[in-house]
């Protein structure tokens, strides 16, 4: 059985370019609706490691979440979704209804 953690990492791996994922939505999918944070600490510790699509999880209001002093993650993060064809609104938010992509339910 996959632990929290490797099922984080199994369900970003699959996110195609050009589409999103919220934290808190990785965080339902891998089992635990309220593990949004781990997603955070999962993304940051594993994503060179595994190679991870970083880039396309973004947060809860379709925004780019970067920490104080990080704009240039931020930039970086734009730059990589607006290349893979996701476009932003005035507010500077990609539209969710248009861009979240859902993993296929398991049977």
């Amino acid at each position: 059985m996959q632990t929290f953690t490797e099922r984080v990492v199994s369900i970003i791996q699959q996110i195609p370019s050009g589409r999103i994922m919220t934290y808190g939505q990785v965080a339902a999918e891998a089992g635990n609706p309220r593990g949004a944070r781990q997603v955070v600490r999962v993304l940051h510790s594993m994503s060179r490691k595994y190679d991870l699509p970083w880039h396309r999880i973004i947060n809860a209001k379709g925004g780019i979440s970067t920490p104080e002093n990080a704009e240039e993650k931020g930039r970086t993060q734009r730059e990589l979704l607006t290349s893979e064809g996701v476009q932003f609104d005035e507010k500077g938010c990609v539209p969710l209804e248009t861009y979240r992509w859902h993993p296929p339910l398991h049977s």
